[in-house]
């Protein structure tokens, strides 16, 4: 599985009852094609996973594969803060087709660096699918450090990691102590081009991608060519954008956005809300800035 560029974290298409909308996803699969997204990330955070029961991940997951018919990988998002059901997660995972899983670090649970590896590991002897570890500790509560990563990184199911903490030093220091094998992608789109040319990072998974696909790529591909002058005006458009989208918690501005350009509904599963009325003027200024 060969993957860089842009690699979308797909909302999930949901009616106003919460219900999932089948047509609408594969319109915006349909979209991020015609854009040249390169993979697209399903039932993570920004798909709503914490609010998805199983059957449901799978059936969004078979769904989007089938759609895709290869053209590009698809990844289901898998992880849980509980080992056993991660591992039953991505077994589905590999029922459905997908190409590899995303899982996030055990949240809540706030385990200890040893804990972590074993957690992995315990999913990695499990699951013969390609793994991407996802570090995101302002959610989870837990950070997965680089000489943990690299423990991880000798397994050979675990090829990844989206590093979503922004800092090019913690980047730079995963690039370093991991093979070659090892991506690293951004999870902030805000610092992407900046992990990209500086960290050394393959690409960025991506919730800006879901309103701007072309440019995101277009932004993904300049940087990785080393067309950094290309890389930074798109990445000055888009810069607001990338901010106001995490003005209340995703995936709730991002919605509201496909709400406005016409490709979603307004459904939005509690506890989250749609967007507050009091962002809609601030969202659609990023939209304009953007070219939205």
């Amino acid at each position: 599985m060969n993957l860089q560029g842009s690699l979308v974290a797909l909302v999930t298409p949901m009616d106003e009852q919460g219900a999932i909308d089948k047509a609408a996803l594969s319109h915006l699969i349909d979209w991020h094609l015609e854009a040249n997204t390169q993979g697209f990330i399903i039932a993570g955070t920004t798909g709503e996973c914490a609010t998805l029961n199983a059957d449901e991940q799978f059936d969004l997951v078979s769904t989007v594969v089938r759609q895709v018919a290869g053209r590009v990988p698809v990844i289901a998002g898998t992880g849980t803060n509980c080992t056993h059901s991660t591992i039953k997660l991505s077994e589905n995972a590999k029922r459905a087709g997908a190409d590899g899983c995303l899982i996030v670090t055990p949240y809540y649970n706030k385990p200890t660096q040893n804990g972590l590896y074993a957690h992995y590991k315990a999913v990695a002897d499990k699951i013969d699918l390609p793994i991407i570890l996802y570090n995101v500790p302002s959610r989870c509560a837990c950070d997965l450090l680089p000489e943990t990563v690299e423990r991880l990184s000798q397994l050979k199911t675990i090829v990844g990691i989206k590093e979503a903490t922004g800092k090019i030093e913690r980047t730079q220091e995963i690039k370093q102590r991991c093979h070659d094998r090892f991506a690293v992608f951004s999870g902030d789109d805000a610092t992407a081009l900046k992990l990209m040319i500086d960290g050394g990072a393959q690409g960025v998974i991506s919730v800006t991608a879901n309103v701007a696909p072309e440019k995101m790529q277009a932004l993904c591909q300049a940087a990785l060519k080393g067309d950094v002058a290309t890389a930074e005006k798109l990445d000055k458009e888009l810069s607001l954008l990338h901010q106001r989208l995490f003005i209340e918690s995703n995936p709730t501005p991002t919605k509201w956005v496909l709400q406005q350009m016409g490709k979603i509904k307004s459904g939005i599963r509690l506890p989250l809300l749609p967007l507050d009325r009091r962002y809609h003027d601030e969202v659609k200024n990023a939209m304009q800035q953007a070219g939205v």
